[in-house]
């Protein structure tokens, strides 16, 4: 496969590249590359988790690049995930990498955040990574954890994006392949890494899954006005109405579909459309639309612009699409959802989550 072929497959998945000519150099001159991703156990995998990023990392694997997945149990810790309990992080960490077996990830490293604790040579980084930091950057830095400045009430939190650094280069990765969420700790990282004469990531940025509430006002996670807008609306676990679970059934499913907001001819920020173009496109070759003979009868769609166009101009009902989105959504959470019901280890593990969760 040529440099221009991997370059259009690793952009097809990118919200933004930083930057695309160091990225171009990178496949011309490196044969093994690696980029890693990082997650916090907590909470019942979601599509954006457990679908739409084994997607993502399935293209990227097509040119080469390798995965290390860092299950970021110390960052949980420090989040307070979990009441703060580590055990229950590491339960729930074993629970994340049965998701992704069950979403087909092969050939992943998954790596153990709090292995790096006894590792010398990794809090040297921190320091090092802290002691080039201004407290200001830090702090704007902080709301990677997922919560606004006014939230932050704990000096640990202020190791929280030190380390996510350290990481970059404790495990000694090419690219960070990470939501836009995440961009300011990538961002520090290429920093760091010119003051410290450290190899630069490079960074390339996902996106993210919005909520089925659709858009929500910006909540002071960037200072750029869309990238924050991004943010506030993602699909987020800890919004259980705004979100669907891997282990949903056929019915919930439909149910939080033919609920969520979806005006008629509204292209944006409307989360139907976009899982059409982000989870439904990627993964089928076309889509079905049922319809009654009186409307239209039924059309078969193989383009995310297709859609979009027969929508915007009205010749597609919200509940038309709206059921035909559910229908293919269920088919992506299925293979996971039977995974869970026959292997035994992964049951008992999505048991104790959920009872966690409720208790």
């Amino acid at each position: 496969m040529d440099v221009t072929t991997k370059l259009e497959i690793i952009k097809s998945i990118a919200e933004e590249i930083i930057t695309e000519n160091e990225l171009k150099e990178l496949l011309k001159t490196n044969s093994t590359i690696y980029a890693y991703d990082g997650f916090e156990p907590s909470g019942l995998a979601h599509l954006p988790f457990g679908v739409f990023r084994p997607m993502l990392i399935k293209e990227l694997e097509k040119v080469g690049i390798k995965f290390k997945l860092l299950i970021a149990d110390s960052f949980a810790w420090i989040n307070n995930k979990m009441e703060g309990d580590l055990e229950k992080i590491k339960k729930v960490g074993e629970y994340f990498i049965e998701v992704w077996k069950a979403s087909g990830l092969e050939n992943i490293e998954f790596i153990w955040s709090s292995e790096f604790f006894g590792d010398r040579e990794y809090w040297k980084k921190v320091i090092l990574i802290a002691k080039h930091t201004t407290i200001k950057r830090a702090t704007r830095a902080l709301t990677i954890m997922g919560r606004k400045e006014g939230e932050l009430k704990e000096i640990a939190q202020y190791f929280y994006p030190m380390m996510q650094v350290a990481d970059i280069f404790h495990l000694n990765v090419d690219i960070c392949q990470l939501g836009l969420d995440q961009r300011r700790a990538n961002i520090l990282a290429r920093e760091i890494a010119e003051k410290l004469k450290w190899k630069k990531p490079i960074i390339i940025s996902h996106h993210m899954l919005m909520g089925l509430e659709g858009v929500k006002e910006p909540e002071g996670f960037d200072e750029n006005r869309n990238i924050d807008i991004q943010i506030s609306s993602k699909m987020s676990k800890s919004k259980p109405k705004s979100c669907i679970f891997v282990h949903d059934s056929k019915e919930e499913i439909y149910k939080k579909i033919r609920d969520a907001f979806c005006p008629p001819r509204v292209i944006e920020g409307n989360p139907i459309l976009d899982y059409c173009k982000h989870l439904i496109f990627r993964k089928f070759k076309s889509m079905k639309i049922e319809r009654e003979e009186k409307y239209g009868g039924n059309l078969e769609i193989h383009s995310y612009e297709e859609l979009e166009n027969y929508f915007k101009k009205g010749e597609i009902h919200p509940l038309d699409l709206k059921n035909s989105v559910a229908y293919y959504i269920d088919k992506l959470v299925e293979p996971i959802r039977e995974y869970f019901e026959k292997n035994k280890k992964a049951k008992e593990l999505y048991e104790f989550v959920r009872g966690s969760i409720n208790a």
